[in-house]
């Protein structure tokens, strides 16, 4: 049933390749889909290896809960005293960034910085001297806006304190104690294995030109690995802690820090916490140049599940393929994520004209009257303009945005009916400017 459900719904999304992992609390369940790569054919298997993206950031949160119970540091330390000299912010604020702002993505730091500062091991060292230019949207811990450069910076906290590369570390810490032979970081492992190559979502599906991010983005979001080896990593938190950390440190990584806006749940260390009827769901996404990957943890269970995908719109599958395996497999309902709804009339939608802007991308905002995908009525029309730097993710896009309850504040839209829901909501930053909060991140009107 699940083999045949990801075969139907990756078509219907366009999707090329995939791999579904199911740990049911005794064993894996790995099923594969598709091709790895629409211009070789070479067909995806169990071991084909994806690039998770941001669900590295739990494990570099790992590898700083490891170092915390050794006593490097604590999570209320300060940047300034683990990595003195080194500016976060053209208004420096180091003194007062702590671990625990950079994992739960409370530094007000601008984080999509995604230069590329060479394949040397000097990369991440290189990238943090860069965040001296970078601005910073709110002062620390006043709110929460997702933040990759955080990530960055404590990938060279862990080189400090071992005295070795960030992969180094991780290959050390993680990888090899957990006998994991299916995860590496840099391209010229992947090709030793069935790699997956991102593509273009519909209604071209072909490969996208560049495979990879910068390798200082690593600590962020440079891991690639099988699902296998991804639910063998889930365990060591579902395990609380395998040997490798103590339970009360994992513990502590699930604790809820904050909530995030427009979202269910909030943030742990690095974790994404929240609660489905009672039953407690860890999680974390990932998205790089045309893959997309989930990770889903039922704790209390045992239970994990991870879907990596080769397309752009690899979160069309997820929406409707997750919530499918979790009531089937672990008898757990997911809930509904909002959608427009017919019913709803919203005015002064004028009130959110303009351009909001955030480190790599900008938004134009413009009233629309004409009907749109949900077939409702008056919404709002937004550009997004992103200016990466990288190929394949620098493609403007417009999409008709309706609004999702009576507030006026919340919309949602798609391209296509085959397409995933994106949302955005408006609202004010401490300090009064408006912004548009959009994919957990915070952009002010300019």
């Amino acid at each position: 049933m699940i083999e045949q459900r990801l075969g139907e719904l990756a078509q219907e999304a366009s999707v090329p390749g995939a791999v579904l992992g199911v740990w049911d609390g005794s064993e894996a369940t790995i099923t594969p889909y598709g091709v790895v790569s629409t211009r070789t054919g070479q067909p995806t298997s169990a071991d084909s290896v994806f690039q998770i993206g941001s669900i590295t950031k739990t494990w570099t949160a790992t590898m700083v809960a490891q170092l915390v119970e050794e006593g490097w540091l604590s999570y209320d330390a300060p940047v300034a005293d683990l990595l003195p000299g080194v500016r976060t912010g053209r208004d420096d604020a180091s003194d007062r960034i702590t671990i625990r702002h950079l994992l739960t993505h409370s530094s007000g730091l601008d984080g999509d910085v995604f230069d590329d500062t060479g394949r040397g091991d000097d990369a991440v060292e290189r990238y943090v001297e860069l965040l001296a230019d970078v601005e910073r949207t709110f002062e620390p811990g006043a709110a929460y806006s997702y933040c990759n450069s955080g990530f960055v910076l404590l990938g060279r906290i862990i080189e400090v304190l071992d005295g070795r590369t960030w992969e180094e570390s991780l290959r050390e810490r993680l990888v090899r104690p957990l006998g994991l032979t299916n995860t590496v970081t840099l391209p010229e492992e992947a090709i030793l294995r069935s790699a997956a190559i991102g593509h273009h979502g519909p209604p071209d599906v072909v490969p996208h030109s560049t495979w990879t991010l910068p390798r200082a983005i690593g600590p962020a979001g440079l891991i690639t690995c099988s699902a296998a080896d991804l639910l063998a990593y889930a365990r060591l938190h579902l395990d609380r802690g395998a040997g490798l950390l103590s339970e009360t440190a994992v513990l502590q990584m699930w604790e809820q820090q904050l909530p995030i806006p427009e979202q269910l749940g909030g943030i742990g260390l690095s974790w994404r916490v929240a609660s489905w009827n009672g039953e407690r769901v860890l999680a974390h996404d990932g998205g790089t140049v045309g893959q997309i990957a989930k990770l889903r943890l039922l704790p209390d269970r045992g239970f994990a599940l991870c879907l990596l995908t080769n397309s752009d719109n690899g979160e069309a599958l997820a929406e409707r393929l997750l919530p499918e395996v979790l009531a089937e497999l672990a008898g757990v309902t997911a809930p509904d994520l909002p959608v427009p709804d017919p019913a709803i009339e919203v005015s002064g939608l004028e009130r959110h004209v303009g351009r909001y802007s955030r480190r790599g991308v900008d938004f134009d905002v413009e009233q629309d009257a004409e009907r749109g995908d949900a077939e409702q009525g008056a919404g709002l029309r937004v550009t997004i303009r992103p200016h990466f730097g990288i190929g394949g993710l620098d493609e403007v896009e417009t999409v008709t945005m309706l609004p999702t309850d009576a507030s006026g504040d919340r919309f949602a839209g798609r391209p296509a009916p085959t397409e995933a829901w994106w949302r955005i909501a408006f609202a004010t930053l401490p300090d009064g400017r408006p912004q548009l909060f959009s994919s957990g991140r915070v952009a002010p009107r300019v």
